[in-house]
């Protein structure tokens, strides 16, 4: 999971970076316009990378790591239904 979430990232700011030096350095020769808006495209991709790079998966229970309480551990244990209470 965390290595498919970095892939993304990475693949993803390396087209932030492409589409920077693109407009800066080819684009801007034949439209400014349009290197404009690959700038502003590049622009917005940051903030999407972080949220795909920080979010978390179905099957990522960081939440539920134990505390070293056996007690607080078994609560959460059974309100989370990973152990059920046996007959009374």
């Amino acid at each position: 999971m965390y290595a498919r979430r970095r892939h993304t990232y990475f693949a993803m700011m390396g087209t932030c970076i492409v589409l920077f030096v693109l407009a800066c350095a080819v684009v801007r020769l034949w439209s400014v316009p349009v290197a404009v808006g690959m700038c502003v495209v590049a622009m917005i991709i940051p903030p999407f990378a972080a949220m795909v790079a920080n979010r978390r998966g179905p099957d990522d229970r960081w939440w539920d790591d134990p505390s070293g309480d056996p007690e607080s551990d078994a609560w959460w244990d059974e309100l989370d239904g990973k152990k059920r209470p046996g007959p009374r």
